[in-house]
């Protein structure tokens, strides 16, 4: 099978200078990461596609005789591409560590890091407004104490691969090209675990219950996701252990309704409190507050109480607390209440039943 055109996989022209050409695959790089995609083959294989092609065409020398001769002629210098993924990130772990925040997709020189764990944690409404400390329980994998993480039987060692050689792939030749795959016997590691531990059975690992503290930041909401470093799974072949994600569902509060840092609060009065104003004690996060309700406030009023919300977490203030203003009726009065409400829609000049309509004049009789 013929290898494609490098230009057309990095997506640029032939005349495209070296700048041109870093911005290309450094958008490739990003989409097609193996951390970025796990468990897929196609973007392991673009992957490595634009990493060939950029090792190419950033090198002056190398992409002279590319642009003359195409890949027979780097065939011919015994330029033969890259074999795994982990000669790539050897090749290029400086730039690799730039692209991905400098941590690299594989951490610690070049070893692939650990896989990431995900866990829900519940909280409640007042401990996400003030922040807290959680303990919890995380299942992972950590490394056999018996065997010391190498897999294999105390006092035992592994044996080289002889399928690769130790070098963890094999190498197969194609007309004009060598391509190299992951070694079918021993997987990639280069060595074979004769005499397993029989503890972890040749793993090197064994699942463990580990507890950890999750500090909750004052003002996180429901959904909130928090990312512990390092508290993953460990690596398999020597780089450093994943990341731990926390996610937090918050319980509804039964006295406040919350939008980010704001918290909003129905109120009921009835209509002679709004009509004539007056005082009253009101919950806030901080404990009650002495509301004053002017006199005339009508119905679906807000008062809105600056800085008596939540956290706002991506800053250092706090919301504001909303007050909703409902009016109640009642639906059933007193022969004395009826009176003094129609004395005072009297007062006011407020009908309460139609007027009469004067009888038309008719004319007399001749």
């Amino acid at each position: 099978m013929s290898k494609k055109d490098y230009y057309d996989i990095l997506g640029v022209g032939r005349g495209a200078d070296d700048r041109e050409i870093k911005k290309a695959y450094r958008k490739l790089a990003m989409e097609n990461h193996p951390d970025h995609n796990p468990n897929d083959p196609a973007a392991e294989e673009r992957f490595k596609e634009a990493s060939e092609a950029y090792e190419v065409l950033h090198d002056p020398e190398k992409r002279k005789v590319y642009d003359a001769y195409g890949h027979q002629g780097l065939s011919g210098q015994g330029y033969q591409g890259f074999g795994g993924l982990d000669e790539i990130f050897s090749h290029f772990g400086d730039f690799f560590g730039d692209i991905l925040g400098g941590r690299g997709g594989r951490r610690g020189g070049g070893a692939a890091a650990g896989r990431n764990l995900g866990i829900e944690i519940g909280i409640t409404f007042e401990e996400a407004a003030f922040g807290t400390s959680r303990k919890i329980t995380v299942p992972r994998h950590q490394r056999c104490d018996t065997c010391e993480g190498t897999g294999c039987k105390p006092g035992s060692r592994p044996s080289q691969c002889r399928q690769c050689g130790g070098r963890g792939q094999v190498l197969h030749q194609q007309g004009f090209f060598t391509l190299s795959s992951t070694c079918p016997v021993c997987r990639g590691e280069g060595q074979i675990i004769t005499d397993a531990c029989k503890d972890c059975k040749g793993a090197g690992r064994e699942r463990v219950e580990r507890e950890v503290t999750v500090k909750i930041p004052a003002g996180v909401e429901n959904g909130t996701r928090l990312r512990l470093r390092g508290e993953g799974e460990l690596s398999t072949c020597g780089g450093p252990p994943g990341d731990l994600y926390v996610g937090l569902a918050v319980e509804a509060s039964e006295t406040f309704y919350r939008e980010g840092p704001h918290l909003h609060l129905p109120i009921e009065l009835s209509f002679v409190q709004v009509a004539l104003g007056c005082t009253l004690r009101i919950p806030t996060l901080e404990g009650h507050y002495v509301l004053e309700v002017p006199a005339g406030t009508q119905p679906s009023a807000q008062i809105t109480l600056r800085g008596k919300g939540i956290k706002d977490i991506n800053s250092h203030g706090h919301g504001n607390l909303i007050v909703h203003v409902k009016v109640a009726i009642p639906s059933a009065l007193t022969e004395s209440q009826r009176s003094i409400l129609e004395q005072f829609a009297h007062e006011g000049g407020i009908p309460l039943v139609p007027e009469a309509e004067e009888p038309e004049a008719t004319p007399d009789a001749p």
